[in-house]
């Protein structure tokens, strides 16, 4: 399994722990987020012109971003301590080098 979708399936079941009063917060934030790296990237993947790739992948990586954020609040919260989501997390980040490389193609 690609680990953009391991991460999103990851995330759901992580976030399931936080309280439930973050349902309609960080839960559905991170979610959303998560879903959108994944999203996107299957998107960016499909498009033939390099603008448009370099477009989808870069609102995955904001979305990365912004998982990367959710996940350290979690953790400040003491919603979440899972170094395994934190790991997944760095391999979809590996995307930042694809768009890279796309972008100094000729």
């Amino acid at each position: 399994m690609e680990p953009t979708k391991r991460f999103v399936l990851n995330g759901y079941s992580i976030s399931t722990k936080f309280p439930k009063e973050e349902l309609y917060g960080l839960t559905s934030q991170f979610r959303r987020a998560a879903v959108s790296i994944a999203a996107n990237s299957a998107e960016g993947n499909a498009k033939k012109g390099k603008a448009d790739k370099l477009r989808f992948y870069n609102i995955a990586q904001g979305s990365l971003e912004e998982c990367r954020h959710y996940l350290l609040l979690a953790k400040d919260l003491n919603f979440n301590n899972d170094i395994k989501l934190d790991d997944l997390l760095e391999k979809v980040s590996r995307l930042n080098s694809y768009a890279r490389s796309i972008n100094d193609s000729r």
